[in-house]
């Protein structure tokens, strides 16, 4: 849930009768009504859940991507002018989706807000929905409301983010197929992918979302393990990760527990890449070294009780020695 809405405004994205893209202008200045900051929270809080993102940081083009200047405008302006740095974006977001076959419009809505003391600019578009109501004479009434659950598209801008010079501030919706680009190239979103970084945070998250404290898996070490196979595999076939099947294969129990990890926006992780096999391995293996000695064991020793953790004296037993290393350590004793 967005914590402080400041201002909301909706306009209109829609084709003309000839064919085009046109933006009409609605509210720049929308109340931020109890019913306005639920949408907004509403609405970021699916995109956060949301596991098919990508993130990027504005493209060094500004002439070529202008939404990143607007913005800047807006922040300069100290996030006063909100009309004007929507009707922009409008703008922007019209020519971009003319260019792209298959786009759809819809009604945008833009928020500025803070979450855990940082700033953001929220984007998306949704669509009317029709359902049925019943009247207080038991007469059935067609109702058009907002789709939230239904958005397809949405970008998110973490100003604060921006401002400290972060390498990955930008963040949209990626969608099946390639009719979300016209959203990246609208926010004029650069997501150089880094696999080995990518790997490691995502190593990451599967680790903190298998701790037991968590209460999400039961059985780690299988969970990990069976994460190491498939991730191996898309190594092994050179297949980017797709988050929503890659959380329905590794967790079918609740798969969309695991894509909300996977998609936190916070995380900054995208999918799209192939795994790095190396920064796969914490997954599976503990390694340690000093100056005296090195150590690597897979996580199934634990498991099965052949490395032996004892954490109130912080050691480590080590069980069925091979035989050529006890007859090193017998020899030696001698």
């Amino acid at each position: 849930m967005a914590e402080n809405v400041i201002q909301v405004a909706i306009h209109d994205l829609k084709r003309s009768k000839s064919g085009d893209f046109e933006y009409a202008l609605g509210n720049a200045k929308l109340k931020v009504s109890d019913a306005a900051a639920k949408l907004v929270g509403d609405l970021h809080a699916l995109y956060s859940s949301r596991a098919s993102k990508a993130h990027g940081r504005f493209a060094e083009s500004a002439d070529d991507y202008p939404a990143q200047t607007y913005i800047s405008e807006f922040m300069e302006g100290d996030f006063k002018d909100f009309a004007t740095v929507t009707e922009k974006l409008m703008r922007t977001l019209a020519v971009q989706a003319r260019r792209k076959p298959g786009a759809t419009g819809g009604h945008v809505l833009f928020a500025h807000f803070e979450k855990d003391s940082q700033a953001f600019l929220l984007v998306a578009i949704i669509n009317d929905k029709l359902s049925a109501a019943l009247t207080k004479t038991f007469d059935i009434n067609e109702v058009e409301h907002l789709d939230v659950d239904g958005f397809r598209f949405a970008g998110r801008i973490n100003i604060t983010a921006w401002q400290a010079s972060a390498e990955r501030y930008v963040g949209f919706l990626k969608g099946k197929g390639d009719v979300a680009e016209y959203f990246k190239e609208f926010l004029g979103c650069d997501t150089t992918v880094q696999d080995l970084e990518d790997t490691r945070t995502l190593v990451r998250v599967l680790n903190d979302f298998s701790d037991p404290g968590k209460g999400h898996v039961k059985d780690r070490q299988a969970f990990l393990q069976k994460a190491f196979e498939i991730c191996e595999r898309h190594v092994r076939n050179d297949e980017p990760l797709d988050f929503e099947s890659f959380s329905n294969e590794l967790f079918p129990e609740n798969p969309k527990e695991l894509a909300k990890s996977l998609g936190d926006p916070d995380m900054a992780l995208g999918d799209g890449f192939v795994p790095k096999k190396r920064a796969l391995w914490p997954m599976v293996k503990f390694t340690a070294k000093t100056p005296l000695w090195s150590m690597e064991f897979d996580r199934r020793a634990l498991h099965d009780g052949k490395v032996v953790y004892n954490a109130e004296k912080k050691t480590l037993t080590f069980n069925q020695l091979p035989g050529d290393l006890i007859e090193r350590l017998d020899r030696d004793l001698e």
